[in-house]
């Protein structure tokens, strides 16, 4: 399996060719007759609401430098997505939350962008939930609260990707 389009064999080297399998046109090896699957990569993020607010934390790094957005990356090996959740709650800014204190919320399909495909499962949780104080982290320049429902809504002076506004509608809405 490989995140982005293979043009490569990833065991042998062998330019790849194409097949149909199982109803998908997918990437093969015609060295080694396997099918080279590219299949989404799965994250997770964590939505922190504080009675009506909402903590963001704003992008340092590429993708979506400048953007704002819910703590969240890549589940690494071996991670549970509410354990990936919790750690990139710590990673980006600076709280500490058990995993068993977050609830799911939904799950986003996400892509492609450069031709890589993200699965994501989004997680809330209360301030009261987490230890520490919010401080921007790794991959975050900044971090701070914003009023949830106005982020919900796109009126706030940040804009946050559709997936955010989706988990927020579902946690404000209840559905």
């Amino acid at each position: 399996m490989t995140t982005r389009p293979p043009s490569f064999c990833p065991d042998c080297g062998t330019e790849l060719g194409r097949t149909t399998e199982e109803g998908y046109d997918r990437a093969y090896c015609p060295a080694c007759s396997a099918v080279v699957y590219h299949n989404p990569v799965p994250g997770a993020g964590v939505l922190v609401r504080d009675g009506a607010d909402l903590l963001l934390v704003r992008r340092a790094t590429a993708p979506h430098v400048g953007q704002w957005t819910v703590p969240g990356g890549h589940v690494e090996t071996g991670e549970s997505p509410a354990e990936a959740a919790a750690r990139e709650l710590g990673e980006e800014a600076g709280l500490a939350v058990d995993p068993a204190a977050l609830d799911p919320v939904s799950t986003h399909a996400l892509g492609p962008r450069d031709g890589k495909y993200t699965v994501s499962v989004l997680f809330e949780t209360t301030r009261a939930a987490t230890d520490g104080d919010p401080a921007a982290g790794s991959d975050a320049g900044d971090v701070g609260w914003f009023d949830a429902r106005t982020v919900r809504d796109g009126g706030a002076d940040v804009e946050v990707r559709g997936f955010v506004r989706e988990g927020l509608r579902r946690v404000l809405d209840g559905d």
